[in-house]
């Protein structure tokens, strides 16, 4: 609402309150996920000098089927046209996993000894939302960065921790934003930083609501000056069943609008 005046920072109290219940809500995500497939559509971007001047490689549609909470990757078109049997990962180039959960049950995991930090208010798409800075430590650490080499089949990994943003609706208590970002990587890795920023929205699976995956951005910098940028939207979510189809051949959605991602400014 126009002329909304941002309530006071919460108490630690009322700071430590939350992120019990959201650890509880972090932890238990994926068990309280419907059967659904969905539509995964990723436009690649290149970037020669590192000045943001983005170039679109290619765009990717994936058919992606949550069942028995696990998560199942079809890729069926490169640039709208249709492709069979190529593994997601073959296609090359940055791509990221995790986005079921898997990142935010690790950063809320009472085993990764991530430290919280409530920083500041935020709107985003229209709502209020906490805003928590987060650090896990490398030696509780699951986050791994992978870079593929120039020969086939040789890719180089390293375990690194890692920092970022917990964005939290204030009304529902619901993760509406998590950014990700490794911290000292070792300076023989090729890829010199990476980030990650994965936003849930409303969804409506059948007759209920969910908070499920809207768009997931990942850049990288690698050794040599390569700037890459995947952005990937989740779209045309439907239960999941044998006979549930979605048309993908060669449909290539526009992307999403700059309100859906974009934090609002405050309001005076």
């Amino acid at each position: 609402k126009s002329g909304d005046v941002p309530p006071p920072p919460p108490t630690s109290q009322e700071q430590a309150k939350l992120l019990d219940e959201l650890r509880d809500y972090a932890v238990n995500y994926t068990h309280r996920l419907p059967d659904f497939i969905c539509l995964e559509q990723t436009r690649r971007y290149n970037d020669p000098a590192g000045r943001e001047a983005w170039r679109l490689v290619d765009v990717l549609t994936a058919r992606l089927s949550y069942f028995n909470q696990k998560e199942d990757y079809k890729l069926v078109s490169q640039n709208g046209r249709a492709v069979k049997d190529v593994g997601y990962a073959k296609v090359g180039g940055a791509f990221s996993m995790g986005d079921f959960g898997t990142d935010m049950r690790e950063i809320f995991d009472p085993a990764s000894h991530t430290t919280f930090a409530w920083k500041r208010w935020a709107m985003l798409r229209g709502r209020r939302a906490h805003v928590f800075s987060y650090r896990v430590p490398v030696e509780f650490s699951k986050y791994t960065l992978g870079f593929e080499g120039e020969e086939k089949g040789d890719v180089e990994k390293v375990k690194v921790g890692y920092r970022g943003w917990v964005f939290v609706d204030q009304a529902l208590k619901r993760i509406v934003r998590i950014t990700l970002e490794p911290v000292n990587v070792p300076p023989s890795f090729p890829m010199v930083q990476a980030e990650e920023t994965l936003d849930y929205d409303f969804t409506k699976i059948g007759d209920s609501e969910y908070f499920l995956p809207l768009v997931a951005s990942l850049s990288t910098h690698s050794r040599g000056g390569i700037w890459t940028k995947n952005v990937k939207e989740f779209r045309l979510y439907r239960k999941f069943s044998t006979e549930a189809v979605i048309k993908f051949d060669g449909q290539e959605l526009p992307p999403l609008g700059d309100d859906k991602t974009k934090e609002q400014p405050p309001q005076k």
